[in-house]
């Protein structure tokens, strides 16, 4: 089969389209033939093996699995015989957080492992695109925030992967949305729901006088001290980005009531249900995939450097 390989930690460079072994599904597993893959920023630090940890848990000199990429979607071509939720030719969506594998023509995964029946009514491209920043989004405003009808959320980075689709689910929970972006994306965060919208060229966000149940920062460029005073007595600042700064506000907040810093590793909670959720919502309407561009599977780096721009609005798509 066709694939980009990762020779080596480094520059998008590193990323070389060749020939690879077509895997072999195990008696749980499904053989997928991949049809659609994302390209976000933990894939560009999986590549550069930064920070240092990805290098301890995935490989010192090269990565263990030289087949990247996480979300997929696609077609199950074959299933092992202990395989019960899937049967070939379904159409399916889905993660591979632990062995990667989207980035090539075919992977095998277990069916126990976060995928889900792709909704009808989407292609692959825009299924693997809601796959990416919703399953974030999702873990953070339902599970840690629980957002709920009537409060406010402020949501720095709004137009990114995460942020564009903390938008469309804070709006499905009931909240009144904040959204802090560029100029240039004001018309595409209020097309997708926010009420407000904060120029963030031409203002701080932080020095608002608005206060807000939810400070979702899907970026990870503020700070729980930035974005204290916005807070409402018990709110809740969430950050994406685990950094020390985060950790120790989390454990200072973390006694009593009060406002609170909350971080969460989502990458490492996503399952089924949450993907059968979201398949959910795409099925009937409340929430659309926000495509910025499509690349090629051959042209994975350039991909890659463009999301390296931090310009990026909502996914960048790879059609195998």
């Amino acid at each position: 089969m066709k694939a980009m390989l990762c020779t080596g930690y480094g520059s998008p460079e590193v990323l070389q389209f060749s020939e690879a072994s077509k895997p072999t599904p195990k008696d749980n597993e499904l053989l997928i033939k991949v049809q659609a893959a994302s390209v976000t920023p933990s894939d560009c630090a999986f590549r550069k093996g930064d920070p240092f940890i990805i290098k301890l848990m995935y490989g010192l000199r090269k990565p263990k699995f030289a087949i990247l990429g996480v979300e997929f979607a696609g077609t199950v071509e074959a299933i092992g015989p202990a395989v019960q939720r899937f049967k070939v030719g379904d159409q399916v969506f889905g993660m591979s957080p632990n062995t990667f594998g989207s980035y090539g023509e075919y992977l095998c995964l277990a069916e126990d492992k976060p995928i889900a029946k792709q909704p009808s009514n989407v292609s692959a491209a825009e299924a693997v695109a809601i796959c990416d920043g919703a399953t974030t989004a999702l873990i953070f405003l339902r599970d840690i925030a629980k957002l709920q009808a009537g409060q406010h959320i402020l949501i720095n980075g709004a137009s990114g992967a995460v942020g564009i689709y903390a938008v469309q689910l804070a709006k499905y929970y009931g909240a009144t949305v904040t959204a802090v972006c560029s100029t240039a994306n004001h018309e595409l965060v209020t097309h997708y729901g926010a009420d407000y919208v904060i120029d963030y060229t031409s203002s701080d966000f932080t020095q608002s006088q608005q206060r807000y149940d939810v400070v979702f920062d899907a970026i990870g460029k503020s700070s729980y001290g930035r974005c204290k005073h916005l807070l409402t007595a018990n709110g809740s600042y969430l950050m994406t980005v685990p950094n020390l700064g985060i950790m120790l506000n989390m454990a200072w907040t973390s006694f009593g009531n009060g406002k609170k810093a909350k971080f969460a590793a989502t990458g490492l909670n996503q399952n089924p249900a949450n993907l059968n959720f979201l398949a959910e919502l795409i099925a009937a309407g409340k929430l659309k995939a926000v495509i910025d561009r499509r690349y090629r599977l051959a042209d994975l780096a350039e991909a890659h450097r463009y999301v390296e721009t931090g310009r990026k609005k909502g996914n960048v798509v790879i059609e195998i």
